[in-house]
């Protein structure tokens, strides 16, 4: 009886040991490879083109991609829980709440998937960013000083004068990353001279173009001592609904001066236009990178036990329609 007793308490100590190195090692070569990457609006041009390089990536090294929209909290932990329904070993994810980020990191950790944050980085309940957690984005505020240097140097190259000038600030300030972009570039404009009773914040319902429209048609609609205007947000969808916007008021396209942040195709097309609309430009941060590396690292992680870097920060270059080309061949697109 003792002995029996003995071999059972060696076995179970056996098992938990072999199953604890199973968790911790890369995955057998014959193991097929399946990452998740979730993103909060799938519609949207900038994740349009994320999921686009990590299919490349895809490709490339022979995994199984899943994309999936997680527009909510509810709708993000089904996700989840549908990779590991399907066997995945990690995923990659933009949440819809950077302040979900304990309940991501909780279901991964049960689930035992690998999980990387991507543009929005993934904070606690005290609002720390959560570390064991590798993220991919950019410092928002250079991005946002960028934005506003773009935007001083063209008021100059008009010859306006500041004191004439209204700056609209797309806000968007419940995601830290959209406060931290439009603060660096109203900063840079008020450090420049631009008076701060100049500045008009116009609050965003959501981050789309159709958001942008409504909450810049209340700012236009009261402000109208202005005879020039710069408009800054999140990214060029806040940009292009406020230049639509302008549009719709009469104000015409030589004075206002729109930049956003992101080089989307929805830029692009605006550059394709035969006149020039007050759409200015865009601070071309790579979608490539954030799509196609970012897949990679979780690749590389599942297979060879490579732990991404903690924290990747990518830059940005104002891409305008004079200069897209050779900026995108910089970027490699």
């Amino acid at each position: 009886m003792a002995r029996t007793i003995w071999f059972r308490l060696l076995g179970s100590v056996l098992t938990t040991a072999f199953c604890s190195l199973a968790a911790s090692s890369p995955v057998l070569a014959a193991d097929p490879v399946k990452i998740g990457f979730l993103v909060k609006q799938a519609e949207e041009p900038w994740f349009q083109d994320e999921w686009h390089y990590a299919e490349q990536a895809a490709r490339e090294k022979g995994f199984t991609l899943v994309k999936i929209g997680v527009p909510n909290g509810e709708k993000m932990m089904a996700a989840i829980d549908n990779l590991a329904a399907q066997k995945a070993q990690g995923f990659v994810i933009c949440a819809p709440d950077v302040k979900l980020g304990m309940a991501v990191e909780r279901t991964a950790k049960r689930h035992n998937l690998k999980v990387i944050s991507v543009d929005d980085q993934l904070i606690d309940g005290s609002g720390k960013a959560i570390s064991s957690i590798p993220h991919m984005g950019i410092s928002g505020y250079d991005i946002g000083k960028q934005v506003g240097q773009g935007l001083l140097n063209e008021i100059k190259a008009r010859g306006w004068v500041l004191s004439e000038v209204g700056a609209m600030r797309l806000a968007f300030d419940q995601l830290p990353t959209a406060q931290q972009r439009t603060m660096g570039a109203a900063d840079a404009l008020k450090a420049a001279g631009l008076p701060a009773a100049n500045v008009f914040d116009a609050a965003q319902a959501k981050t789309d173009t159709e958001s942008a429209f409504n909450a810049a048609n209340i700012v236009f609609t009261k402000q109208t001592r202005f005879k020039h205007w710069v408009v800054f947000g999140l990214n060029d969808e806040a940009v292009l609904g406020t230049v639509r916007a302008a549009e719709g008021r009469g104000l015409r396209n030589d004075a206002v001066i729109g930049i956003g942040i992101g080089g989307s195709k929805a830029a692009l097309n605006e550059f394709a236009k035969p006149n020039p609309t007050a759409f200015y430009g865009s601070v071309l941060i790579s979608s490539k990178r954030h799509g196609y590396e970012t897949t990679m690292n979780m690749y590389k992680w599942i297979t060879e036990n490579k732990l991404p870097p903690p924290v990747t920060l990518t830059n940005g270059v104002l891409m305008t329609r004079q200069n897209q080309a050779a900026v995108r061949a910089d970027f490699g697109l």
